[in-house]
C-alpha cells in the first residue's frame, strides 16, 4: 500500500499554509549565551562548548551565539576559544556575540574577530518596549543616538551586525521603526524580534513579523533579513517559532532542550525535527541526542523523561494496545508502519528505536516481543505466564534487573 493513503494529514488540507513556499530557513544557536544564563545550569567547560559546537555544526545549525564579551574575562576567553575552534576545524557553522549597544561592549568581539582570523557577527541590543524604558529612564534620543554609536562602530571596523530590540513583543510600533531604521542606516543587515519575555502568541508573532517587513525592511530598500529569538514563559516557544517562519523570519534562534532565562528558550531540538518533518532542514539528525544529552551534561541539568523525541520515554511503551499495534505492524515485515503506527515523530529520524516494556498496562503481546527481543522462547507459554502475572501485580514498568530474575526464578 502506498504510504501515503495510510496517513490523512490534516496539516495539508486545502487552504492552508504551503510549507514548500517557505525559503531557506537559517537557525541560530543560543545555547552558549541566552542558554547558560539560566540560573539553574553550570556553566561547562570549554571542552564542552567546543563539542556542543561540533554537534551544532553536525546538525547543520548554520550560526551560533559563543558569548557576550563584554561580560569579562571568562566570557572573552571562552568566545575566543570557539571562534579558534571554528577556524581550526573547518567547521561550516558561523560565530556571531551578544553586545549591549555599546562601544564598550562591541570592542571585545572586534578584537576576537581580528585575533582569530574570522568574522563574528555582533548582535547589538537594546530594550525597546515602554515599560523597560520607564523603567531605566531612557529617552529615545539617548536609544537612538547609542544604537548608531555601536552598529556604526561595528559596521567601521568591518562585523557583520544583528540589530536586536529586546521586549519587541511589547514595544510600541514607532519606537520599532526608530531604532530599526537607524540600525539599517548604519549598516546592519538583519534585524532581531525579541520575545524577551515570552508574552507573544502565534497571532502576534505573526502580526508582528509582517509589520517589521512590510514596514521597515521592505521601505529601506536594503537586503535585511529578519531574525526571530523567542522564549517559553507561556508554552508558546515552538508554537510562536514555526508563525514567525509562516510571517517571513528568516532565521530562528533556540537553545539545546530549551535551556534559558526563567522558563527558557524556543527548543533548537524541537525546532530541528519540525523543520524536518515540514521539509525545510534536510541534515542528517540522528546525533540529536548526543546534541542534547551533552548539553544536559555539561549544564549539569536533567533531561526529562518524557521530553518529546529525546526523552527516555519518547519511544517507550509498556501499554498493551500499543505494543500490539506495533507489533502487528513488525509483522508486516513493514519498518516504515512500525516506526508510525504509534507515533508522529518516527525513532529513526534522530538515530532511535521503537521499544517495547512490561509493566502493569501490559499485555502478553509486550511479554512476547520483550522475550524474543532479548533473545528468549517467546513460545514458552509457562515463561510468558510467569512474566505476565507478575506484571499485574506491580505498580511500574519492569526494569531489566526484575525480568531477568523472574527468567531465573523458574
Amino acid at each position: 500500500m502506498d504510504e501515503q493513503t495510510l496517513i490523512y494529514d490534516w496539516n495539508e488540507s486545502d487552504g492552508m499554509f504551503d510549507w514548500t513556499s517557505v525559503g531557506p530557513i537559517q537557525l541560530d544557536d543560543e545555547t552558549l549565551r541566552d542558554g547558560l544564563q539560566n540560573p539553574s545550569v553550570v556553566d561547562p567547560s570549554i571542552e564542552d562548548k567546543i563539542r556542543l559546537l561540533h554537534y551544532m555544526d553536525r546538525l547543520g545549525i548554520h550560526t551560533a551565539d559563543i558569548g557576550l564579551p563584554g561580560a569579562g574575562p571568562r566570557a572573552v576567553e571562552a568566545a575566543t576559544a570557539l571562534a579558534k575552534e571554528i577556524l581550526a576545524s573547518g567547521l561550516s557553522i558561523e560565530a556571531n556575540c551578544a553586545a549591549r549597544t555599546l562601544v564598550a561592549d562591541v570592542k571585545p568581539i572586534v578584537e576576537i574577530s581580528q585575533a582569530v582570523g574570522i568574522p563574528i557577527e555582533a548582535c547589538t541590543f537594546i530594550g525597546s518596549s515602554p515599560i523597560r524604558q520607564y523603567a531605566e529612564d531612557w529617552t529615545l534620543a539617548r536609544m537612538l543616538r547609542v544604537t548608531e554609536e555601536a552598529v556604526s562602530f561595528a559596521v567601521g571596523e568591518g562585523l557583520p551586525v544583528l540589530m536586536v530590540t529586546e521586549d519587541t513583543t511589547r514595544a510600541h510600533p514607532d519606537v520599532l521603526k526608530e531604532l530599526y531604521r537607524t540600525a539599517i542606516e548604519c549598516g546592519a543587515r538583519r534585524l532581531c524580534i525579541a520575545d524577551t519575555v515570552g508574552h507573544a502568541t502565534p497571532e502576534g508573532t505573526y502580526r508582528l513579523v509582517r509589520f517589521v517587513i512590510d514596514e521597515i525592511v521592505k521601505p529601506s530598500g536594503e537586503d535585511v533579513g529578519v531574525d526571530w529569538h523567542g522564549h517559553r514563559d507561556r508554552g508558546l516557544g515552538l508554537a510562536n517559532a514555526l508563525s514567525a517562519i509562516r510571517a517571513g523570519a528568516t532565521r530562528i534562534h533556540g537553545t539545546a532542550l530549551g535551556i534559558g532565562e526563567r522558563s527558557g528558550n524556543t527548543e533548537m531540538d524541537l525546532l530541528l525535527v519540525n523543520l524536518a518533518l515540514l521539509g525545510l532542514h534536510q541534515t542528517d539528525l540522528t546525533v540529536l541526542p548526543e546534541y542534547c544529552e551533552l548539553a544536559a551534561e555539561a549544564c549539569q541539568i536533567p533531561l526529562v523523561h518524557s521530553y518529546p523525541v529525546i526523552g527516555r520515554d519518547a519511544f517507550r511503551t509498556g501499554t498493551g494496545v500499543h505494543a500490539a499495534a506495533i507489533i502487528k505492524a513488525q509483522a508486516k515485515g513493514d519498518d516504515w508502519l512500525a516506526d508510525r503506527i504509534y507515533s508522529s515523530v518516527p525513532a529513526s529520524m534522530v538515530g532511535r528505536r521503537q521499544t517495547i516494556e512490561i509493566g502493569p498496562m501490559s499485555g502478553l503481546s509486550n511479554v512476547k516481543f520483550w522475550l524474543r527481543d532479548h533473545g528468549y522462547d517467546s513460545d514458552d507459554q509457562t515463561l510468558c505466564d510467569r512474566i505476565f502475572r507478575a506484571a499485574k501485580q506491580t505498580d511500574h514498568t519492569l526494569t531489566q534487573g526484575e525480568l531477568e530474575a523472574l527468567l531465573r526464578s523458574g
